[in-house]
């Protein structure tokens, strides 16, 4: 490569994706960040909280940015392995979702000068973001750091095309048991079968409409899926018991005790329903004005966030927050998953732009 930056973002994000760190196992690519953070970045504040890294300090005069990224990935197969250069694109497990963004980040606390800019700007990298809500890293940094509320706008550098991705669904998970009777398969009549039982809703559910919910110009689309299917203890046995998990997703602007009481009484007395996650949409910020001027000096289309990021997390906090970054959604948890190492620098010259410009400036060129 010719380009020293397109060399150097290539390189950062094969750096990154040749660390192991699926969901639960990021000690050591924090372990990487974090001497990274205190070698390169000499007198700005690092705090690690878990496998989390806080890059910056939200004790500042200036209105605070935040730079978010979450550094674990998914389980990987054998063609992600090992994380390589491809003509011109990246190939490794996390490559497009989302180490690039995380390589971006890098980059950009490197190359900017941060005590100069019209904002204060906080990167945070953090874990457990493909595990369940409850035990997601950013959740000890919220309760320990109080501060973090004082973000006027973040931006999650998730796999986004590089477009400016709005809000998000919020999501359910719900395990619904069916109850029956058991028997001899032989005498089938002396029992219940519980998987005939979720027959009906299972045809409900096949034939139910993705519901349409416009939020400010942004369109979502509300959908109930069953994801899991278990039951039956021994293949001649009539099975007394059948579970189902159900994911709901549902459009900003509604609660999650909205959202329980919509998928309960589409369950009805048919079966049990418990509650197993829970993750709240976010917010639809298109009146912010850093949001604005985000979209102002990079260009970047907007489009609805049809799936869950932790800007849900930030706007139950009451932060405004966006996701936008290098990575390609059509590849997130792909195999062979993979990331154009142009769309990395592009994402690196819009916020570069977008953190440089003076508020309402727009700049002739990026």
């Amino acid at each position: 490569m010719a380009d020293p930056l397109e060399k150097r973002l290539a390189d950062l994000t094969l750096e990154l994706c040749s660390i192991p760190s699926v969901t639960g196992d990021e000690t050591a690519i924090c372990d990487h960040v974090e001497r990274w953070a205190r070698s390169r970045l000499p007198g700005r504040a690092v705090r690690r909280v878990g496998n989390t890294l806080i890059v910056g300090s939200f004790d500042d005069p200036r209105a605070t940015i935040a730079l978010v990224g979450h550094l674990d990935t998914v389980p990987g197969r054998p063609e992600d392995f090992p994380a390589r250069l491809e003509g011109d694109r990246v190939v490794g497990l996390g490559s497009s979702d989302m180490k690039s963004g995380d390589a971006v980040m890098m980059a950009l606390a490197e190359d900017l000068d941060l005590a100069a800019l019209p904002y204060n700007v906080v990167f945070v990298f953090y874990d457990r973001e493909e595990g369940p809500y409850e035990e997601n890293g950013l959740g000890p940094v919220l309760e320990q750091m109080p501060e973090v509320a004082r973000t006027s706008f973040a931006v999650f550098l998730e796999s986004c095309n590089n477009e400016l991705q709005m809000a998000c669904m919020g999501s359910l998970h719900a395990r619904v048991t069916f109850r029956g009777k058991p028997a001899h398969s032989a005498r089938p009549w002396q029992g219940e079968n519980a998987i005939y039982k979720a027959a009906g809703l299972l045809t409900e559910l096949s034939a139910r409409e993705r519901r349409r919910v416009e939020i400010e110009g942004f369109e979502y689309f509300e959908v109930i899926s069953a994801t899991l299917a278990h039951g039956g203890r021994a293949r001649n046995v009539v099975p007394e018991s059948f579970e189902l998990n159900l994911n709901y997703r549902f459009a900003p602007g509604k609660s999650l005790e909205q959202a329980e009481q919509e998928l309960r009484a589409v369950v009805g007395e048919r079966a049990e329903v418990e509650i197993v996650d829970r993750s709240p949409a976010g917010a639809v910020c298109a009146t912010n004005p850093l949001y604005q001027q985000l979209r102002r000096v990079s260009g970047a289309p907007a489009a609805p966030k049809q799936a869950w990021t932790d800007v849900g997390r930030f706007a139950a906090h009451g932060i405004d927050a966006v996701n936008f970054g290098p990575g390609l959604t059509s590849q997130a948890h792909q195999a062979g998953e993979l990331v154009p190492v142009a769309d990395i620098v592009e994402s690196y010259r819009m916020l570069r732009a977008f953190l440089e410009a003076q508020p309402a400036e727009m700049p002739e060129e990026l």
